[in-house]
């Protein structure tokens, strides 16, 4: 039986989640959960207009996330989660309070749903945040991957971002306390051999801390299979 071992990434847009989570789920078995951006009904008309979308959007992508953490308390085995529950409230939807596109108003009424419904669900063992200071980094990865909707996204708003995600970390430790694994993602490209290798050490490391005696984590596949 593999261990019942919830883990979910963390990071701006760009850091690299997907690709981290897609290689965790790989090597240790683990189901994974997308970030729900696809399936999100208002992703396109935020980016056109984010004073009237915002709060419509994060309520979209908060019953997404919540049901995902109720998918994975029925699973048996582990899971690996595409972005936090927490990163909305505590990163996109203060921050889009603050440039003033949700109100105040809007903004309360987001947190009581969360609160609510963050009281009713498992919260992950661990907790990666990839992480870097640099946005052209973030930049040319968003390019990278060539999302159509992502297009209009800004040095400063990503910038912004940045500035919440410094202190996720401590948020999450002191304010939900979560375990958080903090990685520099500014020169690190998980998806090559022994940079995938050390990533995946780092995991394991990591996770291992949260499993009692009788269990241990499987090794899927070779680590340094560049393979996602």
């Amino acid at each position: 039986m593999q261990p019942k071992l919830f883990v979910a990434l963390a990071g701006n847009i760009g850091a690299g989640k997907s690709t981290a989570a897609k290689i965790i789920s790989r090597h240790f078995g683990f189901e994974l959960f997308h970030e729900p951006v696809v399936e999100n009904r208002f992703l396109k008309n935020y980016y056109k207009d984010m004073r009237r979308w915002s709060f419509t959007l994060q309520m979209e992508f908060l019953l997404a996330r919540v049901e995902h953490h109720r998918s994975i308390e029925r699973l048996p085995g582990g899971c690996v989660q595409d972005r936090t529950l927490i990163e909305d409230p505590e990163i996109f939807a203060k921050y889009l309070h603050g440039l003033g596109h949700m109100t105040d108003n809007e903004l309360h009424l987001y947190f009581d749903y969360f609160q609510r419904f963050n009281e009713h669900v498992r919260q992950p063992d661990r907790v990666i945040l990839l992480h870097t200071p640099d946005v052209n980094v973030l930049l040319r990865r968003i390019a990278e991957r060539g999302r159509e909707e992502e297009r209009g996204i800004t040095t400063d708003f990503l910038r912004g971002l940045n500035g919440y995600y410094e202190t996720f970390d401590q948020v999450s430790a002191n304010k939900y306390n979560l375990e958080v694994l903090k990685i520099d993602v500014t020169h690190r490209d998980f998806r090559q051999g022994e940079e995938r290798k050390r990533f995946l050490e780092e995991v394991q490391a990591f996770l291992e801390d949260a499993l009692d005696s009788n269990n241990e984590l499987p090794f899927m596949v070779d680590p340094t299979d560049d393979r996602i």
